[in-house]
């Protein structure tokens, strides 16, 4: 039997949204109020879906217990309540908007997880925008 199975997590960040190499005006005509110079923060709900074979013997897919233990390591330590521009290294030189936020979080996660799963990202960045990402 093939499934996924869910797991539900919370951060909260700020961020802006700016390129270096283009104008200020151009900057705001583009990101708006999230080009704000001084930051702006958010509430993130992250739901990671890990897809494979449930095991005959165990009856798990995985022991969520250690899907668990991989996000608060690799996304809430890593993430909440961190400047994701100026305090996550991975955002050094990537806008960190909620698509490259969750392109981000996927590397991460699936650099812990058995290769025989296949990952998904659905990151909240208010509780009407969201972005899906699944390594393609």
């Amino acid at each position: 039997m093939r499934l996924t199975a869910y797991r539900k997590a919370h951060f909260n960040a700020a961020h802006r949204l700016h390129r270096e190499d283009w104008s200020d005006e151009k900057n705001q005509q583009i990101f708006g109020k999230c080009n704000n110079p001084h930051f702006h923060g958010h509430n993130y709900d992250l739901e990671v879906g890990v897809t494979g074979e449930v095991d005959p013997e165990t009856g798990y897919l995985i022991d969520l217990k250690i899907l668990k233990d991989i996000i608060k390591e690799e996304v809430e330590d890593a993430f909440d309540h961190k400047n994701l521009n100026k305090q996550v290294p991975e955002f050094a030189n990537l806008n960190p908007t909620a698509e490259n936020i969750a392109f981000v979080i996927y590397n991460k996660v699936k650099a812990k997880l058995d290769p025989k799963y296949d990952l998904e990202i659905k990151l909240f960045e208010t509780e009407r925008n969201f972005v899906v990402y699944r390594g393609e």
